[in-house]
Protein backbone atom coordinates (compact mmCIF):
# COMPACT_ATOMS: atom_id res chain seq x y z
CA UNK A 1 0.00 0.00 0.00
CA UNK A 2 1.28 3.07 -0.94
CA UNK A 3 1.91 6.06 1.35
CA UNK A 4 1.33 9.66 0.39
CA UNK A 5 4.32 11.66 -0.27
CA UNK A 6 5.05 14.29 2.50
CA UNK A 7 5.41 18.11 0.82
CA UNK A 8 9.01 19.35 1.30
CA UNK A 9 9.34 22.11 3.94
CA UNK A 10 10.51 25.29 3.15
CA UNK A 11 13.99 26.37 2.42
CA UNK A 12 15.46 26.66 6.10
CA UNK A 13 12.68 25.79 8.36
CA UNK A 14 13.36 23.64 10.94
CA UNK A 15 11.48 20.54 9.58
CA UNK A 16 13.30 21.19 6.10
CA UNK A 17 13.74 17.77 4.31
CA UNK A 18 15.24 16.49 0.79
CA UNK A 19 12.85 18.56 -1.64
CA UNK A 20 9.93 16.87 -3.39
CA UNK A 21 11.06 15.46 -7.02
CA UNK A 22 14.40 14.64 -5.36
CA UNK A 23 17.28 12.97 -7.46
CA UNK A 24 19.66 9.75 -6.04
CA UNK A 25 22.95 10.62 -5.53
CA UNK A 26 24.30 8.50 -8.01
CA UNK A 27 21.82 9.66 -10.37
CA UNK A 28 23.26 13.38 -9.39
CA UNK A 29 26.83 11.68 -9.74
CA UNK A 30 26.54 10.63 -12.82
CA UNK A 31 24.75 13.44 -14.97
CA UNK A 32 27.68 15.59 -13.31
CA UNK A 33 30.65 12.97 -14.26
CA UNK A 34 29.00 13.36 -17.79
CA UNK A 35 29.57 16.96 -17.78
CA UNK A 36 33.25 16.81 -16.16
CA UNK A 37 34.18 14.76 -19.20
CA UNK A 38 32.80 16.98 -21.65
CA UNK A 39 32.27 20.35 -20.11
CA UNK A 40 35.06 22.39 -21.72
CA UNK A 41 36.04 25.90 -22.50
CA UNK A 42 35.65 27.55 -18.70
CA UNK A 43 33.22 29.12 -16.16
CA UNK A 44 31.06 31.14 -18.41
CA UNK A 45 31.16 28.03 -20.58
CA UNK A 46 30.10 25.84 -17.66
CA UNK A 47 26.75 27.86 -17.37
CA UNK A 48 25.87 27.18 -20.61
CA UNK A 49 26.62 23.46 -20.03
CA UNK A 50 24.61 22.90 -17.21
CA UNK A 51 21.68 24.97 -18.32
CA UNK A 52 21.29 22.89 -21.45
CA UNK A 53 21.35 19.58 -19.14
CA UNK A 54 19.38 20.45 -15.96
CA UNK A 55 17.19 22.84 -18.19
CA UNK A 56 16.12 21.91 -21.54
CA UNK A 57 16.49 18.48 -21.22
CA UNK A 58 16.23 17.12 -17.87
CA UNK A 59 13.82 19.69 -16.39
CA UNK A 60 15.27 19.88 -13.06
CA UNK A 61 14.94 23.55 -12.54
CA UNK A 62 12.89 26.21 -14.22
CA UNK A 63 14.85 29.33 -15.36
CA UNK A 64 13.90 31.59 -13.25
CA UNK A 65 15.22 29.15 -10.56
CA UNK A 66 18.50 28.51 -12.33
CA UNK A 67 19.02 32.17 -12.96
CA UNK A 68 18.76 32.65 -8.97
CA UNK A 69 20.96 29.92 -8.58
CA UNK A 70 23.63 31.82 -11.13
CA UNK A 71 23.37 35.01 -9.61
CA UNK A 72 24.53 33.59 -6.03
CA UNK A 73 27.17 32.04 -7.42
CA UNK A 74 28.41 35.18 -9.11
CA UNK A 75 27.70 37.26 -5.60
CA UNK A 76 29.91 34.68 -4.00
CA UNK A 77 33.99 34.10 -3.96
CA UNK A 78 34.93 31.08 -5.14
CA UNK A 79 34.82 28.36 -8.72
CA UNK A 80 31.23 30.02 -9.77
CA UNK A 81 30.21 26.55 -11.85
CA UNK A 82 31.71 24.25 -9.46
CA UNK A 83 29.70 26.47 -6.76
CA UNK A 84 26.31 26.17 -9.20
CA UNK A 85 26.70 22.74 -9.11
CA UNK A 86 26.56 22.22 -6.05
CA UNK A 87 23.69 24.02 -5.35
CA UNK A 88 22.47 22.25 -8.47
CA UNK A 89 23.00 18.90 -6.67
CA UNK A 90 22.09 20.12 -3.37
CA UNK A 91 18.73 21.19 -4.05
CA UNK A 92 17.81 17.47 -6.08
CA UNK A 93 19.34 15.77 -3.28
CA UNK A 94 20.60 17.35 0.00
CA UNK A 95 24.11 17.47 1.22
CA UNK A 96 24.90 13.78 -0.17
CA UNK A 97 23.99 15.55 -3.72
CA UNK A 98 25.65 18.42 -3.70
CA UNK A 99 29.23 15.92 -2.73
CA UNK A 100 28.07 13.80 -5.60
CA UNK A 101 27.91 17.08 -7.70
CA UNK A 102 31.29 18.28 -6.71
CA UNK A 103 33.02 15.18 -7.43
CA UNK A 104 31.30 13.83 -10.91
CA UNK A 105 32.00 17.60 -12.02
CA UNK A 106 35.27 17.86 -10.38
CA UNK A 107 37.19 14.58 -10.57
CA UNK A 108 37.92 13.69 -14.45
CA UNK A 109 39.81 17.13 -14.48
CA UNK A 110 41.61 16.63 -10.90
CA UNK A 111 42.55 13.31 -11.79
CA UNK A 112 44.01 14.02 -15.34
CA UNK A 113 45.41 16.77 -13.73
CA UNK A 114 47.23 15.11 -10.99
CA UNK A 115 48.99 12.61 -14.04
CA UNK A 116 49.54 15.46 -15.79
CA UNK A 117 51.35 17.09 -12.76
CA UNK A 118 53.50 13.86 -11.95
CA UNK A 119 54.64 13.54 -15.51
CA UNK A 120 56.15 16.97 -15.95
CA UNK A 121 57.70 16.35 -12.18
CA UNK A 122 59.77 13.91 -13.95
CA UNK A 123 60.14 15.56 -17.34
CA UNK A 124 59.46 19.13 -17.38
CA UNK A 125 57.12 19.47 -19.80
CA UNK A 126 53.36 18.80 -20.84
CA UNK A 127 52.72 19.15 -24.17
CA UNK A 128 48.79 19.92 -25.40
CA UNK A 129 47.40 19.61 -28.36
CA UNK A 130 46.25 23.15 -30.10
CA UNK A 131 43.87 21.97 -33.00
CA UNK A 132 41.55 20.38 -29.88
CA UNK A 133 41.63 23.12 -27.87
CA UNK A 134 40.35 25.29 -30.95
CA UNK A 135 37.91 22.63 -31.48
CA UNK A 136 36.67 22.96 -27.93
CA UNK A 137 36.88 26.15 -27.90
CA UNK A 138 34.07 26.80 -30.66
CA UNK A 139 32.22 24.50 -28.95
CA UNK A 140 31.48 26.41 -25.75
CA UNK A 141 31.06 28.98 -28.23
CA UNK A 142 27.85 27.64 -29.58
CA UNK A 143 26.93 26.18 -26.01
CA UNK A 144 26.82 29.93 -24.48
CA UNK A 145 25.60 31.40 -27.12
CA UNK A 146 22.47 29.11 -26.72
CA UNK A 147 22.48 29.69 -23.19
CA UNK A 148 22.59 33.62 -23.67
CA UNK A 149 19.52 32.90 -26.12
CA UNK A 150 17.12 30.77 -24.26
CA UNK A 151 17.84 32.94 -20.71
CA UNK A 152 17.03 36.52 -22.59
CA UNK A 153 13.85 34.90 -23.73
CA UNK A 154 13.13 34.02 -20.62
CA UNK A 155 14.66 36.64 -18.08
CA UNK A 156 15.14 40.19 -20.32
CA UNK A 157 11.69 39.92 -22.69
CA UNK A 158 10.37 43.48 -21.54
CA UNK A 159 11.48 46.57 -22.17
CA UNK A 160 12.88 47.08 -18.30
CA UNK A 161 14.60 44.01 -18.39
CA UNK A 162 16.09 43.98 -21.54
CA UNK A 163 17.42 47.36 -21.22
CA UNK A 164 19.30 45.83 -17.85
CA UNK A 165 20.73 43.55 -19.96
CA UNK A 166 21.71 45.57 -22.20
CA UNK A 167 23.64 47.98 -19.60
CA UNK A 168 24.79 45.10 -17.86
CA UNK A 169 26.61 43.86 -20.71
CA UNK A 170 28.14 47.11 -22.11
CA UNK A 171 29.79 47.96 -18.98
CA UNK A 172 30.86 44.96 -18.36
CA UNK A 173 32.80 44.42 -22.11
CA UNK A 174 33.71 48.43 -21.10
CA UNK A 175 34.70 47.69 -17.53
CA UNK A 176 35.99 43.74 -17.89
CA UNK A 177 36.87 43.30 -14.01
CA UNK A 178 35.24 40.49 -11.21
CA UNK A 179 34.69 43.50 -8.95
CA UNK A 180 32.49 45.38 -11.66
CA UNK A 181 30.73 42.25 -11.95
CA UNK A 182 29.47 42.52 -8.31
CA UNK A 183 28.67 46.16 -8.71
CA UNK A 184 26.54 45.52 -12.20
CA UNK A 185 24.15 42.55 -9.90
CA UNK A 186 23.91 44.98 -7.52
CA UNK A 187 22.51 47.67 -9.81
CA UNK A 188 20.23 45.58 -11.72
CA UNK A 189 18.68 44.61 -8.50
CA UNK A 190 18.44 47.91 -7.80
CA UNK A 191 16.61 48.57 -10.79
CA UNK A 192 14.42 45.70 -11.01
CA UNK A 193 12.99 46.93 -7.80
CA UNK A 194 12.60 50.51 -8.00
CA UNK A 195 11.43 50.52 -11.84
CA UNK A 196 9.47 47.37 -11.86
CA UNK A 197 5.64 47.85 -11.86
CA UNK A 198 4.41 44.64 -11.80
CA UNK A 199 5.56 42.04 -9.11
CA UNK A 200 6.50 38.33 -10.49
CA UNK A 201 5.19 35.09 -9.70
CA UNK A 202 6.94 33.22 -6.45
CA UNK A 203 9.44 30.71 -8.22
CA UNK A 204 8.88 27.34 -6.64
CA UNK A 205 10.52 24.24 -8.66
CA UNK A 206 13.95 23.76 -7.59
CA UNK A 207 14.00 26.08 -4.93
CA UNK A 208 13.60 23.90 -1.28
CA UNK A 209 16.71 23.00 0.07
CA UNK A 210 17.05 20.60 2.86
CA UNK A 211 18.80 22.73 4.93
CA UNK A 212 17.81 24.86 7.88
CA UNK A 213 18.89 28.44 8.35
CA UNK A 214 21.05 27.50 11.47
CA UNK A 215 22.53 24.75 10.16
CA UNK A 216 23.81 26.99 7.23
CA UNK A 217 24.84 29.98 9.90
CA UNK A 218 26.79 27.33 11.52
CA UNK A 219 28.53 26.55 8.08
CA UNK A 220 29.17 29.80 7.45
CA UNK A 221 30.83 30.25 10.87
CA UNK A 222 32.76 27.53 10.22
CA UNK A 223 34.22 28.96 6.71
CA UNK A 224 35.08 32.02 8.40
CA UNK A 225 36.57 29.97 11.22
CA UNK A 226 39.26 28.08 8.85
CA UNK A 227 40.01 31.25 6.81
CA UNK A 228 41.23 33.20 9.85
CA UNK A 229 42.22 29.60 12.15
CA UNK A 230 44.11 27.89 8.77
CA UNK A 231 47.01 30.85 8.90
CA UNK A 232 47.17 31.09 12.62
CA UNK A 233 48.11 27.43 13.12
CA UNK A 234 50.40 27.43 9.74
CA UNK A 235 52.38 30.13 11.63
CA UNK A 236 52.32 28.45 15.19
CA UNK A 237 53.52 24.77 13.37
CA UNK A 238 54.48 25.58 9.82
CA UNK A 239 54.31 22.14 8.40
CA UNK A 240 54.22 21.91 4.72
CA UNK A 241 51.21 19.98 4.56
CA UNK A 242 49.49 22.72 6.76
CA UNK A 243 51.24 25.31 4.76
CA UNK A 244 49.77 24.15 1.47
CA UNK A 245 46.29 23.65 2.97
CA UNK A 246 46.57 27.18 3.79
CA UNK A 247 47.72 28.84 1.01
CA UNK A 248 44.81 26.85 -1.08
CA UNK A 249 41.70 27.46 1.52
CA UNK A 250 42.91 31.33 0.83
CA UNK A 251 43.19 30.68 -2.80
CA UNK A 252 39.27 29.48 -3.14
CA UNK A 253 37.69 31.78 -0.14
CA UNK A 254 39.23 34.80 -1.40
CA UNK A 255 39.22 35.33 -4.96
CA UNK A 256 36.04 36.65 -7.07
CA UNK A 257 35.99 35.83 -11.32
CA UNK A 258 36.51 32.43 -11.65
CA UNK A 259 39.64 30.60 -12.02
CA UNK A 260 41.98 32.80 -14.03
CA UNK A 261 42.14 35.62 -11.05
CA UNK A 262 43.14 33.07 -8.94
CA UNK A 263 46.08 32.57 -10.83
CA UNK A 264 48.20 35.04 -9.51
CA UNK A 265 46.93 34.12 -5.39
CA UNK A 266 48.45 30.47 -6.63
CA UNK A 267 51.64 31.21 -7.95
CA UNK A 268 52.79 33.51 -5.01
CA UNK A 269 51.43 30.81 -2.63
CA UNK A 270 53.63 28.07 -4.53
CA UNK A 271 55.94 29.48 -7.00
CA UNK A 272 57.23 32.48 -4.36
CA UNK A 273 57.56 29.91 -1.64
CA UNK A 274 59.67 27.43 -3.68
CA UNK A 275 56.96 24.57 -3.44
CA UNK A 276 56.58 24.86 -7.78
CA UNK A 277 58.89 26.28 -10.55
CA UNK A 278 58.08 28.50 -12.41
CA UNK A 279 58.24 26.46 -15.68
CA UNK A 280 55.99 23.75 -13.93
CA UNK A 281 53.60 26.22 -12.89
CA UNK A 282 52.93 27.90 -16.93
CA UNK A 283 53.29 24.11 -18.38
CA UNK A 284 50.17 23.90 -15.73
CA UNK A 285 48.38 26.53 -16.40
CA UNK A 286 48.48 25.55 -20.20
CA UNK A 287 47.08 22.22 -19.42
CA UNK A 288 44.66 23.20 -17.42
CA UNK A 289 42.67 24.95 -20.47
CA UNK A 290 42.30 21.59 -22.21
CA UNK A 291 40.60 20.23 -19.53
CA UNK A 292 36.81 19.78 -18.91
CA UNK A 293 35.35 20.92 -15.66
CA UNK A 294 36.89 23.49 -13.25
CA UNK A 295 40.06 25.77 -14.26
CA UNK A 296 40.59 25.42 -10.35
CA UNK A 297 41.56 21.95 -10.65
CA UNK A 298 44.92 23.20 -11.66
CA UNK A 299 45.07 22.84 -7.50
CA UNK A 300 45.53 18.85 -8.07
CA UNK A 301 48.28 19.29 -10.65
CA UNK A 302 50.40 22.16 -8.24
CA UNK A 303 49.74 19.74 -5.02
CA UNK A 304 51.37 16.73 -7.31
CA UNK A 305 54.26 19.01 -8.22
CA UNK A 306 54.98 20.61 -4.74
CA UNK A 307 54.42 16.34 -3.24
CA UNK A 308 53.63 17.61 0.13
CA UNK A 309 52.75 15.21 2.12
CA UNK A 310 53.44 13.50 -1.37
CA UNK A 311 52.56 13.24 -4.76
CA UNK A 312 49.16 11.92 -4.83
CA UNK A 313 48.11 13.21 -1.38
CA UNK A 314 49.74 16.57 -2.00
CA UNK A 315 47.37 16.64 -5.12
CA UNK A 316 44.23 15.53 -2.67
CA UNK A 317 45.08 18.05 -0.38
CA UNK A 318 45.02 20.64 -2.60
CA UNK A 319 42.04 20.03 -4.46
CA UNK A 320 39.77 19.82 -1.73
CA UNK A 321 41.40 22.96 0.18
CA UNK A 322 40.58 24.74 -2.64
CA UNK A 323 37.17 23.75 -3.27
CA UNK A 324 36.13 23.27 0.61
CA UNK A 325 35.19 27.12 1.19
CA UNK A 326 33.11 27.09 -2.10
CA UNK A 327 31.05 24.35 -0.74
CA UNK A 328 30.75 25.51 2.86
CA UNK A 329 29.75 29.00 1.64
CA UNK A 330 27.35 28.10 -0.94
CA UNK A 331 25.14 25.07 1.59
CA UNK A 332 25.34 27.97 4.36
CA UNK A 333 24.29 30.63 1.97
CA UNK A 334 21.55 28.80 -0.09
CA UNK A 335 18.71 28.77 2.30
CA UNK A 336 18.95 32.63 2.98
CA UNK A 337 19.18 33.34 -0.56
CA UNK A 338 15.94 31.49 -1.17
CA UNK A 339 13.69 32.62 1.66
CA UNK A 340 14.09 35.77 -0.26
CA UNK A 341 11.71 34.56 -2.73
CA UNK A 342 8.92 35.01 -0.16
CA UNK A 343 9.25 38.86 -0.41
CA UNK A 344 8.00 40.78 -3.31
CA UNK A 345 10.21 43.23 -3.04
CA UNK A 346 12.81 40.95 -3.15
CA UNK A 347 11.42 39.17 -5.57
CA UNK A 348 11.25 42.45 -8.25
CA UNK A 349 15.11 42.98 -7.59
CA UNK A 350 16.07 39.30 -8.20
CA UNK A 351 14.13 39.85 -11.71
CA UNK A 352 16.79 42.56 -12.22
CA UNK A 353 19.40 40.53 -11.28
CA UNK A 354 18.56 37.44 -13.00
CA UNK A 355 18.37 40.54 -16.39
CA UNK A 356 21.62 41.39 -15.59
CA UNK A 357 22.97 38.02 -15.09
CA UNK A 358 21.74 37.65 -18.88
CA UNK A 359 23.94 40.95 -20.07
CA UNK A 360 27.19 39.42 -17.82
CA UNK A 361 26.69 36.02 -19.98
CA UNK A 362 26.08 38.00 -23.70
CA UNK A 363 29.42 39.87 -22.61
CA UNK A 364 31.44 37.13 -21.93
CA UNK A 365 29.80 35.48 -24.93
CA UNK A 366 32.22 37.68 -26.67
CA UNK A 367 35.08 38.22 -23.96
CA UNK A 368 36.83 35.60 -23.19
CA UNK A 369 34.32 32.93 -25.18
CA UNK A 370 34.32 34.64 -29.35
CA UNK A 371 37.60 36.33 -29.12
CA UNK A 372 39.81 33.14 -27.95
CA UNK A 373 37.28 30.67 -30.33
CA UNK A 374 36.80 32.70 -33.58
CA UNK A 375 40.30 33.66 -35.68
CA UNK A 376 38.57 33.62 -39.17
CA UNK A 377 35.70 33.06 -41.33
CA UNK A 378 36.51 29.36 -40.86
CA UNK A 379 36.25 29.41 -37.03
CA UNK A 380 32.91 31.19 -37.26
CA UNK A 381 31.57 28.14 -39.52
CA UNK A 382 32.90 25.68 -37.63
CA UNK A 383 30.78 27.32 -34.51
CA UNK A 384 27.49 28.14 -36.09
CA UNK A 385 27.46 24.25 -37.41
CA UNK A 386 27.76 23.37 -33.91
CA UNK A 387 25.09 25.57 -32.89
CA UNK A 388 23.13 23.97 -35.56
CA UNK A 389 23.76 20.64 -34.55
CA UNK A 390 23.40 21.14 -30.87
CA UNK A 391 19.82 23.03 -31.43
CA UNK A 392 18.08 22.24 -34.57
CA UNK A 393 19.87 19.10 -34.55
CA UNK A 394 19.12 18.22 -31.08
CA UNK A 395 22.60 16.29 -30.76
CA UNK A 396 23.69 15.91 -27.10
CA UNK A 397 26.63 18.54 -26.73
CA UNK A 398 28.45 14.87 -24.94
CA UNK A 399 28.69 13.91 -28.77
CA UNK A 400 29.45 16.90 -29.91
CA UNK A 401 32.40 17.65 -28.08
CA UNK A 402 34.29 14.49 -29.05
CA UNK A 403 33.63 14.91 -32.69
CA UNK A 404 34.57 18.57 -32.62
CA UNK A 405 37.94 17.41 -30.67
CA UNK A 406 38.43 15.02 -33.24
CA UNK A 407 37.63 17.15 -36.21
CA UNK A 408 40.50 19.41 -34.94
CA UNK A 409 43.33 17.07 -34.14
CA UNK A 410 43.08 15.81 -38.17
CA UNK A 411 42.34 19.41 -39.56
CA UNK A 412 45.40 21.09 -37.18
Amino acid sequence: MSRARRPAAAPGSPGAAVPAGAVTPGRIFLEFLRLGLTAFGGPVAHIGYFRERFVARLKWLDEPAFADLVALCQFLPGPASSQLGMAIGLSRGGFAGALAAFIGFTAPSALAMTLIGLAVAASGSAGIDRGVIGALAIVALAVVAEAVRGMAVSLASGRLHAGIALAAAALALAVPLGAVQILILVLGGLAGWRLDPATPPHVRQGAAVPVTRRTGAVLMALFFLLLAGLPLAAHLAPTPALVLADAFYRAGALVFGGGHVVLPMLQSAVVDKGLVPDAAFVAGYGAVQAMPGPLFTLAAFLGAVAAVPGPISGALLATLAIFLPAFLLVTGVLPFWLRLRSNAACRKALAGVNAAVVGLLGAALYDPVFVTAVHNGRDLAAAVFCYALITAGRVPVFIVVPLAALAGYLLR
